[in-house]
């Protein structure tokens, strides 16, 4: 079996080396730009009464930010999420001249991403009733997609690092 899929992988893997594709940062762009464009849209919807309303149920369950509603009110905690979020964004897009910036936009990108991975265990009715864990209801899928936002945002922090401090 391994023979056979070495015999089947082996031009494939040439041709992709031979692309020039190992030879460039095209994964790392394309991680900053989608990273970039997210964080414009995800920020767009804060400015909206719908979307203030849809966070209830994830600021309320946050064990880090519940007190958002204390201190503002439901529209105003859901400002300073999309002025946060187009921050991050900016810093990110900044990053692509400057790594400095961009070391700031990943390090509030990971930090945004620790905030809302941390709501899951405490979102209520998450788990279906019957079948339990690992079985995902309501909010918490949608929150799942954040685990993975999170490595991005520790890989561009790592990238952006590993740049600034080779010159």
């Amino acid at each position: 079996m391994n023979a056979l899929m070495n015999t089947e992988l082996d031009p494939f893997v040439g041709k992709l080396r031979g692309s020039g594709l190992l030879a460039t940062d095209l994964d790392y762009h394309v991680i900053r730009a989608s990273m970039v464009i997210m964080y414009f849209f995800f920020g767009y919807q804060k400015w909206w009464a719908y979307e203030a309303e849809r966070l209830v149920p994830f600021i309320s369950n946050s064990p880090l930010i519940s007190w958002l509603y204390l201190v503002f009110s439901h529209q105003g905690a859901s400002w300073l999420l999309g002025v946060s979020e187009w921050s991050f964004g900016a810093l990110l897009f900044a990053g692509f001249r400057d790594k400095r910036l961009g070391i700031l936009g990943a390090a509030g990108s990971t930090v945004t991403f620790i905030v809302t991975v941390s709501i899951i265990p405490f979102m209520p009715n998450g788990w279906d009733p019957v079948v339990g864990f690992p079985a995902m209801t309501g909010n918490v899928p949608f929150l799942m997609k954040d685990i993975v936002l999170l490595a991005v945002s520790i890989y561009l922090l790592k990238q952006d690092l590993v740049r600034v401090t080779r010159r």
